[in-house]
C-alpha cells in the first residue's frame, strides 16, 4: 500500500535498465491507483512485452489504433485481453468508437455473447475462438479493450460512465421473478468469493462462513455465483438464509437476469461487480487493503460506475471493519423495508 516507496523503486529499476519491461509496467499500477491516469494508460501499455501476456495478444496483422487515426467509414475490432470482469467494464468504450464513425466488431469471451448484443454501438459482435473473422469487409484498424483508456485519453473528469450501458434479458428477468415469487422483504444479491485461480484469490474471497453472521434477518438473500467451493456448499447447504441457484447461471446473461431482479448486489472484486456496475444496479463492493487499481485509494464512491459503493479494509487482510459495516448497513435497510412493507399494510 505504499505507492510513493513503489513507484520510487520502479524509477530506479528503469534508471538501470530503460527496457526492463517488468518494472514500466509494474510501475503503471500505483499510478493508476492514485488516479494519475495521464501517465498511468502509457506504462500499460509495456504489459505487452511480458512473454506471459504476449500470448494472449490477437489480431497482430491489422493496425492497432491508438486514437490518432481517424475513424469515419472505417471498420475496428475491439476485442478482449484478461478476465470477464475487464471486458464488462472496457466494453464501454465500443459507443465512443461508434461516435467517431467507425463500424465496431466487437470480439468477447464465450459467456458475454449473449448479454452484450444489448450494448449499443456493436455492428457486430462475435465470440473469442468461436467465430471467424468473416464480416463481410476488411478490418481497418484493432484495439485491445483496455488500450481503449489510452487511446481516448481518459481521465478523471471524463470517464464514459453513463450507466446502465448494458440491459437484462427482459423474458429472463420475467422467468427469475415467477422463481422468486412475489417480493415480501427487499432482496440482495450475494457474492463472496471468485476464481480460485485468481493470483488474488486470498486476498479478495471471504469464507461463507466467515460472512454469514454478518447478514441480519429482515432481508432475502439470493446466491449471484456461478462456483461454489465444497466448504462454501456444505455451509450453504447448513439451513443458511440464501438462496442458491448456481446449478442455473449458465453464462453472465442469466446472471444478469438474476441481478435484475435484486435491490442490490453485496460483492467481493469480482466480475458481478462490473456486471452490476454496468447494469446501473446498486451495488456495495467489499475490497482488501491494497485494491485492485481501478477502485483507486480513499474513496468511497467509483467514478466508473455511479451505482457503487466502495467498503475497503482499514487494516491488511481484516474483514472485521468491512463486514461490521456491512451488517449495519443491511440492518438499516432491513428495518427500512420493514417500515415501508407496515406503512403499505396500514394502508390498505
Amino acid at each position: 500500500g505504499n505507492t510513493a516507496a513503489a513507484l520510487e523503486c520502479y524509477d530506479q529499476a528503469i534508471a538501470a535498465d530503460v527496457a526492463y519491461h517488468e518494472a514500466r509496467f509494474n510501475k503503471s499500477i500505483p499510478m493508476l491507483l492514485c488516479g494519475d491516469f495521464a501517465a498511468g494508460w502509457s506504462q500499460y501499455e509495456w504489459r505487452w512485452k511480458n512473454p506471459a501476456l504476449q500470448m494472449q495478444a490477437k489480431h497482430g496483422a491489422y493496425s492497432l489504433w491508438q486514437g490518432q487515426d481517424a475513424l469515419q467509414g472505417k471498420t475496428v475490432l475491439l476485442h478482449n485481453e484478461q478476465g470477464l470482469g475487464d471486458t464488462l467494464q472496457f466494453c464501454r468504450y465500443a459507443q465512443s468508437v461508434a461516435a467517431r464513425g467507425a463500424r465496431v466488431v466487437l470480439e468477447v469471451q464465450p459467456p458475454l455473447l449473449a448479454l452484450l448484443q444489448s450494448l449499443k454501438g456493436i455492428s457486430h459482435l462475435m465470440a473469442e475462438g468461436l467465430d471467424p473473422l468473416h464480416v463481410g469487409e476488411s478490418i481497418d484498424f484493432q484495439c485491445p479493450l483496455l488500450s481503449l483508456p489510452l487511446a481516448f485519453e481518459t481521465d478523471l473528469s471524463n470517464i464514459p460512465a453513463s450507466v446502465p450501458y448494458l440491459h437484462s434479458n427482459p423474458a429472463k428477468v420475467r422467468a427469475w421473478q415467477s422463481r422468486l415469487g412475489v417480493a415480501q422483504r427487499p432482496r440482495v444479491g450475494l457474492v463472496w468469493s471468485g476464481s480460485v485461480g485468481h493470483r488474488h484469490d486470498a486476498q479478495r474471497s471471504i469464507p461463507l462462513q466467515q460472512l454469514l453472521p454478518y447478514l441480519p434477518e429482515g432481508l432475502d438473500y439470493v446466491c449471484l455465483q456461478k462456483e461454489l467451493r465444497p466448504a462454501d456448499r456444505l455451509a450453504m447447504d447448513a439451513n443458511t438464509p440464501i438462496q442458491n441457484f448456481a446449478d442455473e447461471l449458465h453464462d453472465l446473461d442469466d446472471t444478469a437476469a438474476l441481478v435484475g431482479c435484486m435491490d442490490w448486489v453485496v460483492s467481493v472484486d469480482t466480475s458481478v461487480v462490473h456486471l452490476a456496475g454496468a447494469l446501473g444496479k446498486p451495488t456495495w463492493v467489499l475490497l482488501p487493503f491494497v485494491p485492485d487499481w481501478r477502485w483507486l485509494l480513499g474513496r468511497d464512491t467509483s467514478p466508473w460506475y455511479p451505482s457503487v459503493t466502495l467498503y475497503r479494509q482499514i487494516a491488511l487482510d481484516d474483514w472485521t471493519g468491512v463486514l461490521a459495516r456491512l451488517r449495519d448497513d443491511l440492518q438499516a435497510c432491513a428495518d427500512a423495508g420493514a417500515t415501508r412493507a407496515l406503512a403499505q399494510t396500514s394502508g390498505r
